[in-house]
């Protein structure tokens, strides 16, 4: 990879698949690893979610190690913090690891919850191990913050035990990374709505069909995410120029998502569905 330049926003995704991994001849394509999305931002690399494609994303963070990798949490759900005890970086004397979420519901503070409920409990490395410098950065949903000119945009998500999207503005440039999140039935839901008005690309939890979503054998009304056609519904109303279908149901095989690919596209030309891999400039 080369290295980045100044005017490089480039949206590269490590981790697509949601809930657990999956592994196998049937998810080749795609991809099974759970959360990871990384932003090359005007050559700083900022992270999304620690699953189990953060392991592939640090091989090639130690090709050439910058002196800072930031981190940003969703939520604190296996599927998004599976990754991290392999994060090679985070092993490394001298680097500067800076770790962003929302404290949990609880109360305490980010770093007594990741590294005595996230890490210790059931990490396999010893957390002594850890030699980077770890800062932890408190988010309180709903406030927008700075890293240089960056600016990045919180909201709440519909989900269980809360989740939190990312919207993040860069040089006139911006992506909104929303997952885990679970719609309405009786309207769009207003924070992601806001914070998907005009957006270069809306990463977005697509985990169902609406088929499989209101399915009377089997509902996932409530499990706390949404379909790809709820997706279109928000990419359109909030004039989203690009839709990213993302956090794969573990039993949807390649197949299945060439399948559906076909029908994302009828419904909303400028959409994708995130592959493990993919190289998306903003």
């Amino acid at each position: 990879m080369e290295p980045a330049t100044s005017s490089e926003f480039i949206v590269k995704f490590w981790g697509v698949r949601g809930s657990i991994p999956t592994p196998g001849k049937t998810t080749v394509r795609y991809g099974g690893n759970t959360s990871c999305v990384e932003m090359r931002i005007g050559g700083r690399r900022t992270i999304f979610d620690g699953g189990t494609g953060l392991q592939e994303l640090s091989k090639d963070l130690m090709q050439n190690l910058p002196p800072e990798t930031y981190m940003f949490f969703t939520h604190y759900h296996w599927d998004h913090i599976q990754g991290f005890p392999f994060f090679t970086p985070a092993f490394v004397k001298g680097h500067c690891l800076k770790i962003h979420g929302a404290v949990p519901q609880n109360g305490e503070s980010l770093e007594k919850h990741f590294t005595e409920r996230v890490l210790h409990a059931n990490s396999p490395v010893p957390l002594v191990g850890l030699h980077a410098d770890m800062k932890f950065v408190d988010i309180v949903c709903g406030e927008t913050f700075q890293i240089d000119d960056i600016s990045i945009e919180t909201t709440p998500l519909n989900h269980p035990n809360t989740a939190m999207g990312y919207r993040i503005n860069w040089d006139g440039r911006s992506v909104f990374y929303c997952t885990d999140t679970e719609h309405f039935p009786d309207r769009l839901d207003e924070h992601v709505l806001a914070l998907a008005q005009g957006a270069d690309l809306l990463i977005y939890d697509a985990m169902y069909t609406d088929e499989e979503y209101h399915n009377p054998k089997s509902p996932k009304v409530g499990w706390g995410h949404s379909t790809w056609q709820e997706g279109v519904k928000i990419a359109k109303a909030a004039g989203v120029k690009n839709l990213a279908i993302f956090h794969h149901e573990p039993t949807h095989s390649d197949d299945f998502l060439d399948e559906m690919t076909k029908e994302v596209l009828e419904a909303f030309p400028n959409a994708f569905l995130a592959k493990e891999g993919l190289e998306w400039h903003v």
